[in-house]
């Protein structure tokens, strides 16, 4: 029998409520204060990984796995002589699977804001029958909430819907994964509240990036309208982002916070230079909505959009460069799962002394690289990390926190600017020039999104994009010498037209790849379609599925495997070797 989150409407979750799962799925313990990782590698104990985690925590207990008893044999790799291939692999597996098992890291939580409003104004509800005023029928929504309870397919097909689109596969959250992190073992912090001073001023950054689609990178230092958004954003009491001295400046504006972020042009070296691709190449143009293109900008079309309607896509054309955040927004909006990281998969691959220092074949006279840390290897577990950071964000979006997309917030915002229904919002956005501003241009509060559609019909948090970004990102750092320096650097003309020689500071391959990760989930930030903390927090989730992803297949050289060596993006520095983490 299966036990089921608890989610009817007479017992809503409340805030720091430990969220049921399935039994069958051994729910994972948080992130918080969590333990150094010390997986037994097949054989041997490990020393653990000093005052660190999966997750960057430290403290708590170091947790222990079953290794295989003294005299039941070998290594089941090295000196197997007294097993067959068959135990080997065997052994290989169920080790790999009890260490995954082990992991422990603390209770994961909500925050509260489906049990605390009655009218579900927090929670994700996209597709589903609303009012004229954009609210869910919450019959509807409880609909929702039973199918997701039960897990069945039947409860699913009975939910109600607004318009012809569909839900995007939220059976999804409860698929199981041959190798790395079961999904429902992922942990992130609870979403920002509805009305959180957080909230709201990722909602400001919002307006303001909806306001700046159409300048070009290149000009930000010199932009007015983005020294108008600097100031603005500084004035929110929970400002967002990486800053410079405590404030945001030219400099650190809508940018990730890594090192590699905040280096150089705004935009990788991974998304402008040119992809080997067997005997030819793929130039980085790509097409993109005209300026000034956005949607859902009056309440007659974002009211179908909320009710899950029909649209008609922009026309795009103007094939060019990635050189401003509506190219960019359009990239993010056409692009399959793991494309970014193939491409630099490739890209890499063909720079000279690229291949991580500790990699045993780049100083063997006899051997290359190719299906064991070469690069058939890097193309299939960079594949593999995108899909299973998917398990973990669809698990995250359906079954935990259920956050409703900015587009859904902004029309809360719209109805109580104009009197209509007073949604508990803080005044600090309220009263935000960004927000001033797009009135000013459209008539209405509500965001303005790069795509007619607005956002897929799946929660906010974390994005998906970014799940994917982190664990892809993770699999290239470990495979690649994060030190070395980017060759022929490039940057954008203004207007995407032409790539010129890039001459400032030092470029690197892990800061460039850090950089491609924030492109890339940030990117659909610069479409309206998620909070920045969708984007940050996922990069979390997908880099604890492919550290676990590399735990797995650290195991299964044959060669003097001397480990894959990392950064996170909190900048820690890991080694992961035959199953441990130092």
């Amino acid at each position: 029998m299966l036990k089921h989150m608890k989610i009817k409407k007479s017992a809503r979750q409340s805030v720091n409520k430990p969220v049921d799962t399935f039994s069958r799925r051994a729910f994972v313990q948080g992130m918080s204060a969590c333990s150094a990782v010390a997986l037994q590698a097949c054989g041997g104990a490990a020393a653990p990984l000093e005052g660190a985690s999966f997750f960057g925590g430290s403290g708590g207990t170091t947790p222990t796995i079953p290794v295989e008893p003294a005299g039941s044999g070998q290594h089941p790799i090295f000196g197997a002589d007294k097993m067959t291939r068959q135990t080997q692999a065997y052994q290989t597996r169920e080790l790999a699977a009890k260490a995954q098992q082990a992991i422990d890291y603390g209770t994961q939580a909500t925050n509260g804001d489906e049990g605390l409003y009655a009218d579900y104004r927090g929670s994700y509800s996209k597709g589903l029958p609303h009012n004229a005023q954009g609210e869910v029928d919450t019959g509807a929504y409880q609909a929702l909430l039973d199918a997701l309870e039960s897990a069945e397919n039947r409860d699913f097909e009975a939910i109600p819907m607004g318009g012809v689109r569909k839900l995007a596969n939220p059976q999804a959250a409860y698929r199981f994964e041959m190798v790395g992190l079961d999904s429902h073992k992922t942990f992130m912090r609870p979403a920002p509240e509805f009305a959180s001073l957080e909230t709201a001023a990722e909602m400001g950054e919002l307006y303001w990036k909806a306001l700046c689609r159409d300048i070009p990178f290149a000009q930000y230092e010199s932009n007015t309208t983005i020294q108008a958004a600097i100031n603005d954003l500084n004035a929110f009491s929970s400002t967002v982002g990486p800053k410079s001295g405590g404030k945001i400046d030219p400099l650190t504006v809508f940018r990730g916070a890594t090192t590699g972020d905040l280096t150089g042009p705004y935009i990788s070296q991974l998304l402008w230079q040119d992809i080997p691709y067997g005997n030819t190449s793929i130039e980085q143009r790509y097409e993109s909505a005209s300026s000034g293109a956005d949607a859902m900008t009056n309440t007659a079309s974002w009211l179908n959009v909320q009710r899950g309607g029909g649209t008609t896509p922009l026309f795009l054309g103007n094939k060019r460069y990635i050189n401003d955040a509506r190219a960019l927004s359009e990239y993010v909006h056409s692009d399959f799962s793991y494309q970014a990281y193939l491409n630099a998969a490739l890209i890499l691959l063909k720079i000279p002394g690229s291949f991580d220092f500790d990699n045993l074949y780049n100083s063997s006279v006899t051997q290359g690289a190719f299906a064991t840390l070469g690069g058939p290897d890097v193309l299939d577990l960079v594949a593999k990390a995108g899909n299973l950071a998917l398990s973990g964000a669809w698990y995250q979006k359906w079954l935990v926190h259920r956050r409703a997309r900015p587009e859904a917030y902004a029309g809360k915002l719209h109805y109580q600017k104009s009197n209509v229904k007073d949604y508990g919002l803080p005044s600090e956005i309220l009263d935000s020039d960004g927000v001033g501003r797009t009135f000013a241009r459209n008539e209405t509060y509500l965001l303005p999104q790069a795509y007619s559609e607005g956002s897929p019909t799946h929660p906010a948090y974390p994005a998906g994009h970014a799940t994917i970004a982190g664990a892809c990102a993770t699999v290239l750092k470990a495979y690649f010498e994060e030190s070395v320096s980017f060759p022929d650097t490039v940057v954008a003309s203004a207007d995407g037209q032409r790539l010129s020689a890039y001459s400032g500071a030092n470029l690197t391959l892990g800061g460039e790849i850090d950089k491609l990760a924030h492109n890339i989930s940030l990117g659909r930030d610069w479409a309206g379609v998620h909070y920045r903390s969708d984007g940050e927090d996922g990069l979390l989730v997908g880099e604890q599925q492919a550290i676990s992803l590399l735990l797995d297949y650290s195991r299964t050289y044959k060669e003097d495997f001397n480990g894959f060596n990392l950064t996170k993006f909190n900048g820690e520095k890991i080694r992961i070797q035959r199953g441990v983490i130092f």
